[in-house]
């Protein structure tokens, strides 16, 4: 049974594979040469080549971090090299909750220095080469060290939470274990603004004028209580903008990025708040906070499973069970799941996404809820032709031409491209 399951996980790890290339190669091949006229005031035939080599570039790195990814695990599973992590952390000691955190905080230092590479060269190469990149190698290191502080305070500390849950329980672990992260993730969800984000970005409230005084206008408009609207120095490492809804109650605070507001008119930054205020007034907030419950619920539910079947570890090599080498499993296993999940989850923002924007349009700024899509498009050199089961299975927001359709549909406007 052990050396079916294990022909499963290989089976699952090459499919996955073949089909994010697949679907990389769809994509790239579905770049027209008639742009929207919408369009040709912000993206010039000469950034439309330059959009093609940029996500060209991003690809072709991609296909090779995957593919050394699929062997170094493929080889890793079919030497039982998982056996001899294993056996090296109870030579280190006998305490079962010290062997978990050892063998995770081991395999994730090896897969950080794994990716390290590419990282860097995504953002000191590609990214710096297409004028994105505002990283300073301080900052990428800086960002590193928190990231992996946070990892072994956070991720470590849920891990020995989750494990204890099971020591203690045993038959009702998996729903405790869901409730314990379900409660840290709603904590997440309101305080993650205020706690985390300081860490890595500067937060400026919006400064009285004539920008502050027309969004208060649109929140009265809207029946939105305005709470905190900050200014995010996001150029701090890139030139790429973007504006974002975070918390719940009395913590709802929206973020615009400090690039948004350079590259952007007033009315445009009032389409983009409008949009994130849609979000909210029509509860897609709370609706993602409850799938996300609902699919980690799923998730616990089957690892409670697994734990119960020693020839789940037994398929990758383990010597011998344990919780940690079931977490192990139950990842290479769940993938699928978790594909359609993804699925039914990008589906539904999707959909979101629309609805958020026709409440922007509403407050009649429909218009400029469009200059700004395009305008972020084209600065950001996005693919506006990607293939349709890319968008399906892999993107949350609709494109740029699907949104814009959308926008224009009441108006009975058409699209109309040319060479």
């Amino acid at each position: 049974m052990s050396e079916i399951i294990f022909w499963i996980i290989i089976a699952i790890l090459i499919l996955g594979f073949i089909v994010d290339q697949g679907l990389n190669y769809l994509s790239d091949k579905g770049w027209s040469t008639a742009l929207p006229d919408f369009v040709k005031g912000e993206y010039s035939d000469k950034k439309y080549q330059t959009a093609k080599k940029y996500h060209k570039e991003g690809a072709q790195l991609s296909i090779i971090k995957s593919s050394i990814s699929l062997i170094i695990l493929i080889f890793i599973l079919a030497s039982s090299g998982f056996s001899y992590l294993d056996e090296w952390v109870r030579s280190i000691t006998d305490n079962a909750s010290l062997q978990m955190l050892l063998f995770f905080g081991v395999l994730f230092l090896i897969s950080d220095i794994f990716s390290l590479p590419f990282q860097w060269y995504s953002t000191f190469t590609i990214e710096e080469k297409y004028g994105f990149n505002k990283t300073t190698v301080a900052t990428f290191f800086l960002d590193k060290i928190k990231s992996w502080i946070l990892l072994i305070l956070i991720g470590g500390g849920i891990l020995l939470a989750i494990f204890k849950i099971y020591e203690l329980t045993q038959s009702y672990f998996w729903i405790l274990a869901w409730a314990v992260i379900s409660a840290f993730s709603l904590f997440m969800a309101v305080f993650y603004t205020k706690l985390l984000l300081p860490l890595f970005n500067k937060l400026t409230p919006l400064e009285d004028g004539e920008l502050k005084d027309e969004i208060e206008k649109v929140a009265l408009n809207t029946g939105f209580t305005l709470e905190k609207v900050f200014i995010m120095d996001g150029s701090k490492r890139s030139a790429k903008a973007n504006a974002f809804f975070s918390g719940l109650g009395k913590q709802k605070t929206i973020i615009l990025y400090d690039t948004l507001i350079e590259q952007h008119t007033n009315k445009e930054l009032l389409a983009v708040l409008a949009h994130e205020i849609g979000h909210y007034k029509l509860k897609h907030i709370p609706q993602s906070i409850i799938l996300g419950l609902i699919q980690s619920f799923i998730s616990f539910f089957i690892l409670g499973l697994f734990l119960n079947y020693p020839v789940f570890p037994e398929a990758i090599g383990f010597g011998e069970p344990s919780f940690y080498a079931s977490l192990i499993a139950f990842g290479l296993l769940y993938s699928p799941i978790e594909l359609l999940l993804g699925i039914l989850t990008n589906k539904l923002s999707r959909k979101n996404e629309f609805e958020a924007d026709d409440f922007a349009k509403n407050q009649q700024l429909g218009e400029a809820l469009i200059s700004a899509l395009v305008k972020m498009s084209a600065h950001h050199l996005s693919n506006l032709f990607p293939h349709p089961l890319d968008i399906k299975i892999n993107y949350s927001h609709p494109t740029l031409i699907q949104r814009v359709s959308h926008l224009k549909t009441n108006k009975n406007e058409s699209i109309s491209t040319s060479s």
